[in-house]
């Protein structure tokens, strides 16, 4: 999936939307799936100072400025590809909320006017799990998957949280920036994933990715 715009955001041209499995290519434009987000790439050198609050953005891991870039990037491909969510809900803490505010910048490029009608939440209950600060477990998380149905909505849920609590719920190991698309009506199942076509394992949780 890509697209290319009259006038390129980013890397928008070099880049594109990567889903898989094909096979389930349709399911993505249903308003009653969630797509359940880690958020964009973050500078591993600076890691969270232990029992930091979340919204101390000076002493946690934050998003770098191509990771901004990339999360622009695949804001205008979503819409521009029409998965365009009608709810945001994201975490407290600030690569979450850097991670909602590049979308919708990326989103507001492609069509402003759908912009406007987005509802945008901030939910600790997406919070890095077992932090000091954060959610105690995924209780919340799930309930808010579950509860979703769509009706009267134009598009899906989007819920950005973090690697352990995305772990936790549904046993995958989400890139930075990946967003899985979980199905409430079979039993919260992931039916696939979606990221852009360069994203790629972060060292802090693929170590692979240091060699």
């Amino acid at each position: 999936m890509t697209v290319v715009m009259d006038q390129p955001t980013d890397n928008v041209l070099k880049d594109g939307l990567q889903f898989e499995p094909f096979d389930m290519l349709q399911e993505l434009f249903r308003p009653d799936i969630v797509f359940l987000m880690r958020h964009g790439p973050t500078d591993w050198s600076k890691l969270d100072i232990k029992d930091v609050n979340p919204t101390d953005c000076a002493n946690q891991r934050v998003m770098i400025e191509k990771g901004k870039a990339d999360m622009r990037t695949l804001g205008v491909l979503l819409v521009a590809n029409g998965l365009r969510p009608s709810e945001i809900v994201a975490s407290q803490w600030c690569r979450n909320q850097q991670t909602k505010d590049e979308l919708l910048a990326g989103m507001a490029n492609a069509d402003p006017d759908y912009v406007k009608s987005v509802v945008v939440k901030t939910d600790p209950a997406l919070n890095l799990l077992l932090s000091l600060q954060g959610a105690p477990n995924v209780t919340a998380m799930r309930k808010l998957i579950s509860s979703w149905t769509g009706e009267g909505k134009s598009g899906p849920l989007l819920l950005i949280s973090h690697f352990t609590n995305i772990q936790e719920l549904t046993e995958f190991s989400a890139y930075e920036g990946e967003i899985l698309i979980i199905d409430p009506k079979r039993d919260n199942r992931v039916i696939g994933y979606l990221r852009l076509r360069s994203s790629g394992p972060d060292v802090g949780h693929f170590r692979q990715a240091q060699k």
